[in-house]
């Protein structure tokens, strides 16, 4: 059943036409995402399918008893109200629901046989159902949680960052849960578990959805079908973005020969996304099934769970470096770095260093320092204390302000500064125009001044800068934000094939996984943590920790109680020794085990003491590691059920 029809749409700005012969339909339950380069559309469509903007011609239809409501891109709120009031405004009518149906059920508890107030009764509660509305409450106060904004709660609103008061409208609408919810961007302003949450209840709670986003991984979760924006048309492919990229290798195929360049990059995209995938579920899979098998096994051996959380935890940490790491250029030497800003400490004791060629995202939670630790590498900023030796290279950098812009200059002034029409771009010589159309120019563009671009345009425009200039290292800054996502894949070709360091900073899953080789972590509280692993792979190991801690609680709750009834016994002379020493014994080896696999990553030192004899060791170690851990694991529940 569709919920709202376009038909015919056509719409037009004085000579621009964006849209034409449309046809459009959103069926209940569906969760369509629109996709397409900047500027071709996509928030027009929205618009005219909200009712807010009316078509040049061409008919909307839409129940007039249909709820329909957008995210703003720039929400505004009244000046009186602080975060929670400003939420609970926007559910009066569910609160109102609530006291309603409390009402009808002490009357109905009189009057059983009362067919009016049965009717009533039934029709609220189908109501309260459709919007999930029974423990509102407890909605809100998880929201609040998740979106960070429980510190928030007494505040006005309107003294809040831009961001900020996104968030409060975003959680307004997903716990109001209208019959459509449109979204522009909604994961702009969201670190990645605010992401993940919001994709959690958006399935859990089977939303109708139209939105617009650059982030795959998000269309990859949520989309139930993508429809693309081009030539004024529209284009619609099922499912998610994996399977919007094969149908549309498959349709380019069957197209001209000048698509040649967009089915290559799809194609590259499609085998990246596959390998990827499947590599991801085969690493999984054993650490799954053990997740699984310990839930089934938990009340009975609460052993198990300290054990794999243990394994995760390693796992976590693994080493997956590069071989080879002391041929290359040392470019930053960071050693004991602190740094806080208003008495919040954002980096504490930070010690890494950053080699030629190394591909590095800076990720974590919103505010904890991702950004802070680029000025501080470029010098912008002073630490508080520690250090960073820098080499002598040449740094290029991007950052959301477009610093390198003019918007006086046209665009072959910016590429060409003293004149003529070629550029220099990783050691091609080419023109100008025929480099700007990999960055989707087109020749009328090169007279046109950088002011009069758009803000995704001005993007384009300062990455595509950036890779003209003779530099060993780039630093960006949200790169990916404001682009479409065909000029995202444009940008990942270019940062893979790019010879020198990379650090970036990005919310972008998808991105981090296809370009990082290692990442820092901001964990927030100062801890910096790094790993080799892909993003997706490290948050996934993050979430089952966090489960197996969850059930851990719980079991350890259980076993508690059940203790409660038992008379307290003090631990054997054995268990007494083992419960003294062990961990002791346990960081001990993990000492000697870290050592020995830095020796089996540096020739000289495995070629002095032999490579045979360097993993033996390793192995009776690891061996003796193991067991230690778990006979420690052991006295330490005897030791604790007696507490």
């Amino acid at each position: 059943m569709a919920l709202i029809d376009l038909f015919d749409i056509k719409k037009q700005y004085d000579i621009k036409l964006l849209l034409n012969d449309v046809n459009f339909h959103l069926n209940r339950g569906e969760r369509i995402a629109v996709v397409g380069q900047n500027g071709c559309g996509k928030s027009t469509l929205m618009k005219i399918a909200l009712g807010t903007e009316e078509p040049t011609e061409g008919k909307r239809v839409v129940s007039n008893a249909l709820q329909v409501e957008m995210l703003d891109q720039n929400p505004h709120f009244d000046a009186s109200l602080t975060v929670r009031d400003a939420i609970l405004n926007e559910l009066k009518e569910l609160k109102l629901a609530q006291e309603e149906h409390a009402e009808l059920s002490l009357q109905v508890a009189e009057d059983f046989e009362n067919e009016e107030l049965l009717t009533k009764l039934e029709n609220i509660s189908s109501f309260l159902d459709h919007h999930n509305a029974w423990n509102i409450d407890d909605k809100i106060e998880r929201i609040l949680q998740e979106f960070k904004l429980k510190e928030y709660e007494e505040r006005l609103v309107i003294s809040l960052s831009g961001g900020e008061q996104r968030r409060v409208a975003l959680a307004s609408l997903v716990l109001k849960k209208p019959d459509v919810l449109l979204l522009d961007e909604p994961t702009n302003h969201l670190d990645v578990y605010m992401v993940e949450f919001l994709e959690e209840i958006l399935l859990k709670e089977k939303f109708t959805l139209l939105f617009i986003s650059h982030d795959r991984h998000f269309i990859d979760t949520i989309a139930t079908r993508v429809i693309e924006v081009e030539n004024q048309g529209l284009v619609s492919y099922k499912g998610g973005y994996r399977d919007y990229l094969v149908q549309k290798e498959e349709r380019m195929l069957s197209l001209a020969k000048s698509h040649n360049t967009l089915v290559k990059m799809l194609k590259r995209e499609e085998e990246w996304l596959g390998k990827s995938v499947r590599a991801r579920e085969k690493r999984n899979q054993g650490r799954k099934a053990r997740v699984f098998e310990l839930r089934e096994q938990a009340k009975k051996n609460p052993t198990l769970i300290r054990k794999m959380q243990i394994e995760l935890e390693r796992e976590k940490k693994s080493w997956r470096g590069e071989k080879g790491l002391k041929k290359r250029k040392l470019l930053f030497d960071v050693e004991n770095l602190n740094y806080s800003i208003a008495g919040k400490l954002l980096i504490e004791d930070f010690t890494t260093r950053i080699l030629q060629r190394d591909k590095l995202a800076i990720v974590g939670v919103n505010g904890a320092g991702k950004s802070t630790l680029l000025k501080l590498l470029l010098g912008r900023l002073k630490a508080d204390a520690g250090s960073i030796k820098k080499g002598e290279f040449r740094i290029g950098y991007f950052d959301q302000h477009r610093e390198m812009l003019s918007d006086q200059q046209t665009l072959i002034e910016t590429f060409c500064p003293d004149g003529g029409d070629h550029v220099d771009v990783q050691g091609a010589h080419m023109h100008v125009f025929a480099y700007l159309k990999t960055f989707l120019f087109p020749a009328e563009y090169m007279t046109k001044k950088v002011g009069q671009l758009s803000g995704g345009e001005k993007n384009r425009v300062a990455l595509a800068l950036l890779f003209t200039k003779n530099v060993e290292c780039l630093i960006l800054d949200e790169p990916t934000n404001d682009l479409d996502i065909q000029t995202i894949t444009i940008l990942e070709d270019k940062l893979i094939a790019f010879q020198g360091a990379l650090l970036f900073v990005s919310h972008d899953r998808y991105f981090i996984d296809k370009i990082a080789s290692k990442l820092f972590i901001f964990k927030g509280q100062g801890i910096v943590e790094e790993s080799y692993q892909t993003y997706t792979e490290y948050l996934e190991i993050e979430k089952d920790m966090n489960e197996l801690a969850e059930l851990d609680k719980e079991v350890q709750e259980t076993v508690k109680n059940e203790n409660k009834e038992k008379s307290k016994t003090k631990l054997s002379y054995k268990e007494k020794q083992d419960y003294d020493n062990l961990l002791d014994e346990i960081e001990a080896l993990e000492v000697k085990i870290a050592a020995l696999n830095k020796c089996l990553y540096d020739p000289k030192c495995y070629e002095d003491k032999g490579l045979a004899s360097l993993s033996e060791e390793l192995t009776t170690l690891e061996v003796l590691y193991e067991d230690k851990t778990e006979r420690y694991l052991e006295v330490l529940e005897i030791y604790e059920s007696h507490q």
